[in-house]
């Protein structure tokens, strides 16, 4: 009896396992077929026969993006759109470029955790945690790393005097950030990015209070 108990056990803790875990892989990779018609979670897999060295390489990361817009900021993405061979792993990255007071504003990646190294200058980086409300900032120098969770709304601030650059990993395939509050507040759709606002950051005060300040150099507390 006991012997059929233990058997048991083993077979509900592995069952467990089974259904908790991401399915595996059922090839090495999954070159995307972005010329595809079919509509599936992702991108159709091309033929691996047809699959290449360039389906899994992207140049220029090393070229810093255009920060002469009213944010200072640019961010180039290398994701799967960029990568094909990205398709079905699960990663991305970007690199991110800062003017002086250059300004990545308050987004959310809604399926993926964001880790980021600073290579250049300074960056004050935070986000807004869902329960309890509470904001979480920090300067951020020169190789320091900082890790944003999924869902959460973030932002990232050179509040330097000289260029910012950071290197940011995404886990998932597309680089993909809402920006639904800076599209109403430019378009004049004040309402709607107060009810944004409502819902994804209940502790806006909060962000008044210690980002902006520290954003435009002056204690507004």
């Amino acid at each position: 009896m006991a012997a059929h108990f233990l058997f048991l056990a083993l077979l509900a803790l592995a069952s467990s396992h089974a259904i908790a875990s991401d399915p595996s892989q059922l090839q090495d990779f999954c070159v995307a077929d972005r010329k595809s018609d079919v509509f599936v979670n992702g991108f159709v897999c091309k033929d691996p026969k047809m699959a290449k060295p360039e389906d899994l390489f992207f140049s220029g990361l090393d070229k810093p993006g255009d920060t002469g817009n009213k944010l200072g900021s640019n961010v180039t993405q290398v994701n799967v759109n960029q990568i094909p061979g990205l398709n079905t792993l699960g990663i991305s990255l970007a690199r991110l470029d800062f003017a002086p007071y250059g300004l990545n504003p308050p987004h959310i990646h809604p399926r993926g955790t964001e880790i980021l190294v600073v290579l250049e200058g300074t960056l004050y980086v935070g986000f807004v945690t869902s329960n309890p409300n509470k904001l979480f900032t920090k300067v951020l120098n020169k190789g320091d790393v900082f890790v944003f969770p999924q869902g959460l709304i973030h932002f990232q601030f050179n509040h330097g005097k000289t260029n910012a650059v950071a290197i940011a990993g995404l886990s998932r395939q597309a680089t993909v950030a809402n920006w639904d509050l800076i599209k109403a507040l430019l378009a004049g759709k004040y309402h709607q990015a107060s009810l944004y606002l409502h819902h994804f950051f209940p502790l806006f005060h909060l962000f008044l209070a210690t980002v902006i300040p520290v954003i435009i150099g002056r204690d507004l507390v």
